[in-house]
């Protein structure tokens, strides 16, 4: 079992073995989602937008500008 703890400015930080796992990295979006009694952290990447085609009706044209800003951001960053 694998435990954090939250900090006084409400931050957690996630431990290394998982960030790896799912390729986060500084800077990496994180989509935050209450269910019940839980917190659900997922990372917003371009896989993440491949799982849900279809939920938007913008065609594809919104997942596509969020990666091309997601991508402009890395490059700020470099």
């Amino acid at each position: 079992m694998i435990t954090t703890v939250v900090t006084s400015r409400g931050q957690v930080v996630i431990p290394a073995k998982i960030r790896q796992k799912l390729n986060i990295k500084k800077g990496t979006r994180l989509y935050v989602e209450e269910r019940s009694s839980e917190i659900i952290l997922k990372p917003i990447t371009s896989e993440y937008f491949a799982k849900i085609p279809g939920i938007l009706p913008t065609k594809g044209k919104l997942s596509r500008m969020l990666l091309e800003e997601r991508k402009k951001d890395k490059e700020k960053e470099a």
